[in-house]
């Protein structure tokens, strides 16, 4: 009896200091996520290179995350700096009355009388859709404008989260099967279905951030490529939006060269809007079904619904990071119902594919 009680009470403290714990890193949530998924993604890499340098794992681990931060982290920083610097200038001419967006949306109006046929059918007013167009683009100015200030009276916190990130991953990239390997000793869950789960955190981390921000920054480039082309100012500006709208399904980078377009015919410009319009088409719109199952692969792809309800609420919940967390936490959702429903739902059907799996093994043995 008295064994029991020194057990229960040790499991309480336990809980107790591990939620503990979990509260005092809380603050540091965005460094540690994206630490863990350089180690994730780089972990092929660091494979390969310990295969040619046996034994040193600190020389390898080193020369993985050099290899990140060229490859990845320095330009990502030099695109943030660049579009905070056309953020504030965009946010600058608004406040001026240099650019005004409503009036485009009336050009467009003006243009295709159609559009306010179509949408009195379902009972939209223009004028409403108009001020709530204009009003998310002066925000979303006014939020980059906002950002760009904070992080420069932040600086100090910036660089302290991103020294973080970087020592982290140094340590996740050297150690990183040692830590699995405790993580699934100490984990009562079985060892099989931790193992399991561990895979799928990996596979999917790859898939989103090898896939779904490749392709984005892939059509991100392109769009802000066609908009320097036709002279659209502020291309790399709408070429970061339409990267951020990529990973919204079904609608994606249209959100943004679509209006373009129909601004360009509007002001009589049908050469450049037949342009733009045949770019975003072929070789935008296409980018995602031709880069996507390469990069992501089939089997990891989520529902279209889901990948867009995880999105927003990721972004809700998480912030920025949530274009990935979110996606992460619905996939280890379906990993966990998915083993639930294959194991206790349904254990003799389980036992049954089980005996065939391993029959098919040995027959192929």
């Amino acid at each position: 009896m008295y064994d029991i009680l020194e057990r229960r009470s040790f499991l309480a403290m336990l809980l107790v200091v591990s939620l503990a714990f979990l509260f005092l890193i809380k603050p540091f949530t965005g460094p540690i996520f994206w630490a863990v998924a350089i180690a994730v993604i780089f972990n092929p890499v660091q494979l390969w290179l310990l295969r040619r340098l046996p034994g040193r794992h600190n020389l390898v681990a080193f020369l993985s995350l050099i290899l990140c931060l060229v490859i990845v982290i320095l330009p990502s920083l030099a695109l943030i700096s660049s579009l905070i610097t056309e953020g504030v200038g965009l946010y600058q001419r608004v406040q001026s009355g240099e650019l005004n967006p409503g009036q485009y949306i009336d050009q467009i109006n003006q243009a295709f009388p159609a559009i306010q046929s179509f949408l009195d059918r379902f009972d939209v007013d223009l004028n409403k859709l108009r001020e709530g167009a204009v009003s998310t683009f002066v925000g979303g100015s006014k939020l980059v404008a906002k950002q760009a200030l904070g992080i420069g009276q932040n600086t100090f916190q910036f660089f302290l989260s991103f020294s973080l990130m970087v020592y982290l991953a140094f340590f996740l990239l050297r150690d990183g099967s040692r830590l699995i390997d405790l993580l699934i000793r100490a984990l009562p869950l079985g060892d099989e279905r931790e193992r399991l789960l561990f895979a799928k955190f990996a596979e999917v981390t790859r898939a989103t951030v090898k896939g779904n921000l490749l392709v984005a920054a892939a059509q991100g480039a392109l769009g802000g490529f066609i908009f320097w082309v036709l002279g659209i100012g502020g291309a790399l500006l709408w070429g970061v939006v339409m990267a951020i709208a990529s990973l919204i399904p079904a609608v994606g980078a249209a959100l943004v060269w679509v209006p373009a377009a129909l601004y360009l015919a509007a002001i009589g410009d049908y050469v450049h809007a037949a342009i733009l319009t045949a770019f975003g088409v072929l070789v935008i719109g296409l980018a995602d079904n031709l880069l996507r199952p390469i990069l992501v692969g089939r089997d990891t792809k989520l529902p279209d619904y889901m990948v867009l309800l995880s999105t927003l609420g990721g972004i809700v919940m998480f912030g920025i990071n949530g274009f990935v967390m979110g996606p992460l936490v619905a996939a280890l959702f379906v990993a966990f119902w998915g083993i639930f429903i294959r194991e206790f739902n349904d254990p003799a059907r389980a036992a049954l594919e089980e005996a065939v799996e391993g029959a098919d093994g040995c027959g192929e043995s």
